[in-house]
């Protein structure tokens, strides 16, 4: 893959590198600031970008609002977010579009290589890479959608999951369940949830829109 890194504390920046190369991935650019950020996206076009939601000039929000204008002019661009705090306002803007390609994790649940390499690729796929503890932190901004009290509690479960990025065969795993059992429980929630196979949407990505209280 060709990945940006966009991180404005060099240790860090330059240890997500190392990281990214070791599992014989390239970095075809690094940024430190907001609009550093914002040129390498929309030059290079890369697979996916780590951004930091907090960089100069004013350590706020700049990262975070270069990958929103990023995927303003490159719709879908795969962008995994790492923060320190969920900004609730902008992860729920990330995936609005309801193109994909979005992760959103805080530095300290990265625990380590291989989780961090797995979300890359989930993003850089078009699928979601969410935190628990982000959608905690959403789900707990407001009142569930009437669509989702169609849901039973295992579809609750399944699709909790599905939040996460994790795949029908992990979920599976997770909940100790037949790929077929899950393809079953998937295949009813998106009825209930109103959600076509439509080809120009991702399905699970409006699920996922719809457990975070978006539509």
């Amino acid at each position: 893959m060709r990945i940006v890194v966009a991180e404005d504390l060099y240790l860090l920046r330059d240890g997500m590198v190392r990281l990214i190369e070791a599992y014989g991935h390239q970095v075809v650019a690094t940024a430190s600031t907001g609009p550093e950020t914002l040129d390498a996206l929309v030059s290079w076009r890369p697979d996916v970008a780590v951004v930091d939601v907090r960089m100069p000039p004013t350590q706020s929000d700049e990262g975070l609002r270069a990958a929103l204008a990023a995927r303003r002019e490159l719709p879908g661009l795969p962008v995994l977010i790492l923060s320190q705090h969920v900004e609730q306002l902008y992860a729920r803007e990330l995936l609005a579009d309801g193109a994909g390609g979005i992760g959103y994790f805080l530095k300290e649940s990265v625990f380590d290589a291989d989780q961090f390499i797995d979300a890359l690729e989930r993003v850089a796929g078009g699928g979601t890479a969410m935190d628990p503890a982000v959608i905690a932190k959403l789900l707990s901004s407001g009142s569930s959608p009437r669509r989702l009290e169609r849901l039973t509690e295992r579809e609750h479960s399944v699709l909790g999951l599905m939040a996460e990025g994790l795949s029908n065969q992990a979920i599976g795993q997770r909940l100790f369940l037949s790929d077929s059992a899950i393809s079953k429980y998937t295949t009813s929630m998106f009825g209930k949830l109103g959600i076509t196979d439509d080809d120009n949407s991702n399905r699970r990505v409006l699920a996922v829109l719809a457990y975070l209280n978006k539509t």
